[in-house]
């Protein structure tokens, strides 16, 4: 039996996905990883309160905290990127090459 935010979440999973897999953008594949984080979280929720167990919350919360740290981790290497080179498209980021 499942519930309408279950399949909500599923949506939210694939359409973060798909803008992972299909997007060359760096921003936009961030936001794509935050929706996938964001869909597991409701399905945790959900998970959680199906079962009447609230352990699930506590996953919740320590994936929200692994999430903030990602998101700010991330966006200051995209910013210090794009200083270096004016360009957010991971196509064109190539700075590893010597």
């Amino acid at each position: 039996m499942t519930s309408e935010t279950l399949v909500l979440s599923i949506i939210l999973f694939g359409i973060g996905a798909t803008g992972f897999v299909v997007r060359r953008n760096a921003i936009i594949v961030l936001m794509s990883v935050e929706l996938m984080l964001n869909a597991a979280n409701l399905a945790f929720i959900d998970f959680s309160r199906q079962h009447m167990d609230y352990t699930g919350h506590i996953y919740v919360f320590m994936i929200m905290t692994v999430a903030a740290a990602e998101a700010a981790v991330a966006l200051a290497i995209v910013v210090q990127i794009f200083r270096a080179r004016r360009v957010v498209n991971l196509d064109e980021i190539n700075l590893m090459k010597g």
